[in-house]
Order: C-alpha cells, then sequence, then structure tokens
C-alpha cells in the first residue's frame, strides 16, 4: 500500500470514528478519487473498514454487524468443519477435561468423543451440552445463566469464576473473524468472558476456524492470535513464527 492510500484510509477512518456510515460515492468525492480506488484501498488495508450494502462501516461497529443464527449456520461448510475436527480430536488424552466453546463448527468434534473413556465436557452452549449428553461415557458440567436464543448458548456475570475454578486440559474455541492483525472475534458480547476464562487456565488452547473465518473482524474481540497454542484451519495462515506465535495445523 502507497502512502497515499494510507492518508486516504486514515482520513475515512476519521470520518467514520464519528458514527455511522460512508457512501462509496461519497468516500471517492471526499479523497477526490474514483469510486474503484476507493475499493481497491478497503480491499488492500487491514480490514478495519468493510463494505455493507454500498455503504463503508467500520468493521468492529456492532450496530452493523451481521445478524448470527445457529440454526442458519449449521449447515455452513459442513464438511469443512467434520475435517477441522478431526484434527482437532487428536489432541484429545484420555481421561481430559474439555472446554467446548459454543456455535456450529466444533459440533462434530462431540461425535468424535462417543467411545473415550474418562472425558469431562465443560460448555455453556446449549446445542454442545444436548450432543454431550447423548454420550453416556462423557461427564457434562453446562454452565447456566441468561439464554440467547441466536447462539443457544448462556451468559452470566459469574461464569468467568465459575471456568476458573475448574482444571481444564483442552480448551477449544470457534470463533466468527480471525485476523492476523486485528485479533480473534465473534458477533455476541456474553460470549467474550468465557471464551477468556478459558484461554487464561486451560493448559492448552486450541483454535479451530474455517477459510470463511480468516482475515475476517467481529464486533466482538476476545483473543490475540498468539494466545492460542494452536489453530486449526484450511484457511490461508502463514506458519507460526519461531518467535511463539501458534502453531498452524492445515486440515
Amino acid at each position: 500500500m502507497n502512502g497515499r492510500s494510507a492518508m486516504r484510509l486514515a482520513r475515512l477512518q476519521e470520518t467514520l470514528a464519528r458514527g455511522g456510515t460512508i457512501h462509496l460515492s461519497e468516500a471517492a468525492r471526499l479523497c477526490g478519487v474514483s469510486e474503484m480506488t476507493i475499493r481497491r484501498d478497503v480491499a488492500a488495508s487491514d480490514g478495519a473498514m468493510v463494505f455493507l450494502g454500498g455503504r463503508l462501516v467500520m468493521a468492529d461497529n456492532p450496530q452493523y454487524a451481521p445478524v448470527y443464527s445457529v440454526d442458519e449456520q449449521k449447515d455452513s461448510h459442513f464438511q469443512a468443519k467434520h475435517r477441522l475436527c478431526e484434527q482437532a480430536a487428536g489432541f484429545i488424552e484420555e481421561g481430559d477435561t474439555l472446554f467446548i466453546d459454543c456455535g456450529t463448527t466444533l459440533l462434530p468434534l462431540i461425535g468424535l468423543l462417543s467411545g473415550r473413556k474418562q472425558l469431562t465436557v465443560v460448555t455453556y452452549a446449549l446445542n454442545v451440552a444436548n450432543a454431550v449428553s447423548t454420550l453416556p461415557d462423557v461427564r457434562l458440567v453446562l454452565l447456566g445463566g441468561v439464554y440467547y436464543p441466536a447462539s443457544q448458548s448462556f451468559g452470566s456475570d459469574d461464569m468467568n469464576h465459575s471456568i476458573r475454578r475448574l482444571g481444564i486440559n483442552r480448551a477449544f474455541f470457534s470463533a466468527a473473524g480471525v485476523h492476523e492483525q486485528k485479533g480473534v472475534s465473534c458477533f455476541h458480547f456474553h460470549e467474550v468472558a468465557p471464551k477468556q476464562a478459558a484461554i487464561a487456565c486451560a493448559a492448552q488452547r486450541l483454535l479451530v476456524a474455517d477459510e470463511s473465518k480468516i482475515g475476517v473482524i467481529r464486533p466482538a474481540y476476545f483473543a490475540r492470535l498468539d494466545d492460542f497454542d494452536v489453530v486449526i484451519t484450511d484457511g490461508d495462515m502463514a506458519p507460526s513464527p519461531e518467535s511463539g506465535g501458534p502453531r498452524i495445523v492445515a486440515a
């Protein structure tokens, strides 16, 4: 990105920082360039701004975030999620206590627990809990609170304390956005506390994300990429540096 492009992006971000949106044509007039140039600038940027219906918005503005629904997402990237969970299952050992995040990405992992002995699953997601409840040899710890139907999950003020009191061997996380510079994010702010609590106390942290999540920013930030020990993905992510970044496992 050249200096003029960076200056245009900075001007647009300054305008958007006051709130609201900018139509593409308005952004072009503001910067004195064509609409195509604005599109190229945004496409080459760090993902802080996105187009929504022909208007430019800040990617982390929750007012303009797309609506998330578990029911709508359950069939999205179905085969990819199975491949990712097959890789994830390879990290599980007998006797583990597992934290399994909400959403649909990790649901195939539940079926792969069948036949394993002395496992405990900790979750705040009703859909995950329902799946685990069909496995007779797996102990379930369901964290409760206020129920949020869109994500089929619970939230409460003391959930992070409950998680921190548990001994978690491996924590498996899903995300709606995974960005190398802007970190890992989700749609719903009530998910941030349990995710961060599990990151803080788990012996091993594994992020599972299909290619549709890579390079995306969602409203609720919850972690840096280097907060995870392993990232399991079929997306285009550079191998981890030797300086301590997560191990990237391709699926």
